[in-house]
């Protein structure tokens, strides 16, 4: 006669060690994550402000440049209430050799989302000066970047 096997009961079932985590190793590895985040975070942040001086540096450069040959063409610098938007559009008053634009792109903002301030004459320089007033946005700041 042949054998009738019985098949367990759920509950008799045995499982072997089931691969997994258990919240306490979750919980480590959370803790872990958090310490380093802590520690490594305020470092990369402090670059990024870094980094935004030295966009600004360069975007000042590239506008005193454009500045400079705007000066070659039309014999002058841009008056204060011209400013930097002489580079992108012809002077209202018709002043003849300008063969603008200047810049391949509209006038940018600093890197903190301000425009940047230009005068002429100059207070700081010998014709003229192009501001950015940097993070604190103080205009009397000694964290101005400037030409």
């Amino acid at each position: 006669m042949s054998r009738i096997r019985r098949l367990p009961k759920y509950s008799e079932i045995r499982f072997g060690r089931q691969a997994g985590f258990t919240l306490l190793e979750l919980l480590v590895v959370l803790v872990i994550i958090g310490l380093l985040a802590g520690i490594v975070g305020p470092r990369l942040f402090a670059n990024v402000d870094k980094s935004k001086e030295t966009t600004a540096r360069a975007q000042i450069h590239i506008l005193s440049k454009a500045v400079d040959q705007l000066r070659l063409d039309i014999g002058r610098y841009p008056t204060t209430q011209e400013g930097l938007a002489l580079l992108m559009a012809p002077p209202a008053d018709g002043t003849p050799g300008w063969n603008g634009p200047y810049l391949k792109k509209a006038v940018p903002l600093d890197p903190w989302g301000k425009p940047y301030r230009y005068a002429a004459p100059a207070t700081h320089n010998a014709d003229y000066d192009i501001v950015s007033d940097g993070a604190d946005r103080n205009t009397s700041s000694t964290t101005q970047i400037r030409n």
